[in-house]
């Protein structure tokens, strides 16, 4: 049994729909125990000595100063293979697929360059205090098969998927629907619920799926509905246009995942810029998820994401924060959190820390619907936690000075720090990155 005693900060609720104050959970002086790579017990921490001393005298306590603890990041939608083409200049979505994301996708035939490229994204993903992703592989089944292998490794709780694509791409990176079928397939049988790993049914989007293809994937999903499906959605005007010019017969984007039997739970839509009432009631009905993805949009000049939409009191969407790397252009959830704070602003919606850091955390796993397992700091929980230095570089130092609640010190936290935040980051409730320590 071990515990870490610091300030730390979980999510009960929804914020957007039930208020900062009521869903947010913050503890100044906290005792989180855990065992096992299970969370066992959290609270004050004036609360929790007294019976840890009698039921467990040698438990082993990490304090951590200036700090704050907070679940493990999760990041909602990205493509590991894209790491190495981050920041690349492309113009807009459908130009920089071709430009850029198709070209260095075709390196992952070697599956010795997957095996290098995974490797170097999971630590960074530790280096940033994320501690499960949904993530896109390549068209290669040996390029997710990798992956799942090093996140194993690491005793990783991540979702992953080999993406099915047979059209409107590269021959090199085009399957076929029985072969996307089959190597999925086989994929799932290997890995899915193989220790903390899940897998995610992975036709890439619409216009690169023939219906054919689609509609094995919904097959494949019938066969194995505790899998995850991830696909993308509204993006990009010109996306929309072609979708609706592929698919004429279908009444909007989503309709056409839809037919094919690719809506439901442990769905996972990424970006939805600018989708109609008509998808965001559907994807409510549905209990589907949406992976906003703000540096991604922005880098790409997609559009701006509406908060209103999905937080609609009446038809609320689950939604999280992805970082959409390669578009996207940090891995750092509090990057991420920053511009979706300044996307928020743009759209008319102030998006307070609260909401930003839940979506970060809590509401990503709600949108997976894992929220009994990550996402918050909770018993019976996986140990997955980040703690956060709050005074990581000179100039945060200085203001946290000037700082008066907790949610002023949570505002300068998303707006000004990176990666070198990240004092430690635990995976099942051991040190898996330790920022300090003398090698990574």
């Amino acid at each position: 049994m071990k515990a870490i005693r610091s300030a730390a900060l979980t999510f009960t609720a929804d914020p957007f729909l039930v208020g900062a104050q009521a869903a947010m959970r913050y503890e100044a002086d906290a005792l989180i125990v855990f065992e096992n790579g299970v969370i066992t017990d959290f609270g004050a921490y004036a609360d929790i000595k007294k019976t840890l001393k009698t039921s467990s005298p040698r438990c082993e306590i990490t304090t951590y100063t200036d700090a704050l603890v907070l679940p493990g990041f999760i990041d909602l939608h990205v493509h590991y293979p894209q790491t190495q083409i981050i920041g690349a200049y492309g113009k807009q979505l459908i130009d920089w697929l071709n430009r850029y994301t198709f070209v260095a996708e075709q390196q992952f035939a070697d599956v010795n360059h997957a095996r290098v490229v995974s490797s170097f994204f999971l630590d960074e993903c530790l280096r940033v205090g994320t501690t499960t992703a949904m993530v896109y592989g390549t068209v290669h089944a040996h390029a997710t098969d990798v992956f799942f292998d090093e996140a194993s490794r690491r005793n990783l709780r991540m979702i992953a998927g080999k993406v099915m694509m047979d059209r409107n791409a590269p021959e090199a990176l085009r399957d076929t629907p029985q072969r996307g079928y089959d190597e999925s397939k086989a994929l799932i049988e290997k890995w899915h619920g193989n220790k903390r790993l899940s897998y995610a049914i992975t036709p890439r989007f619409a216009p690169t799926s023939s219906p054919e293809q689609l509609e094995a994937a919904g097959a494949l999903w019938r066969e194995f509905p505790d899998c995850f499906m991830q696909t993308h959605i509204s993006e990009n005007h010109d996306e929309v246009a072609w979708v609706k010019e592929l698919f004429p017969q279908h009444k909007n984007y989503l309709d056409v995942y839809d037919h094919y039997g690719l809506v439901g739970r442990r769905a996972v839509f990424g970006h939805g810029i600018h989708l109609q009432e008509a998808e965001w009631q559907r994807l409510s009905d549905a209990d589907a998820g949406v992976a906003h993805c703000p540096t991604s949009n922005e880098f790409l000049g997609s559009g701006l994401f509406k908060f209103g939409d999905p937080k609609n009191q009446q038809r609320p969407v689950r939604v999280g924060l992805g970082t959409d790397v390669g578009a996207g252009t940090s891995l750092s959830p509090l990057r991420t959190m920053g511009e979706a704070y300044k996307i928020g602003e743009l759209c008319g919606h102030s998006l307070c820390a609260a909401d930003a850091y839940y979506l970060a955390t809590r509401g990503a796993a709600e949108a997976l619907h894992l929220e009994n397992k990550i996402g918050s700091l909770q018993k019976g929980g996986d140990a997955d936690m980040v703690v956060l230095d709050l005074k990581s570089t000179a100039m945060i130092e200085f203001r946290m000075k000037f700082c008066k609640s907790i949610d002023e010190m949570l505002a300068v936290q998303m707006t000004m720090a990176d990666d070198r935040a990240t004092k430690a980051t635990y995976v099942a409730g051991e040190v898996a990155y330790e920022r300090d320590a003398k090698k990574f």
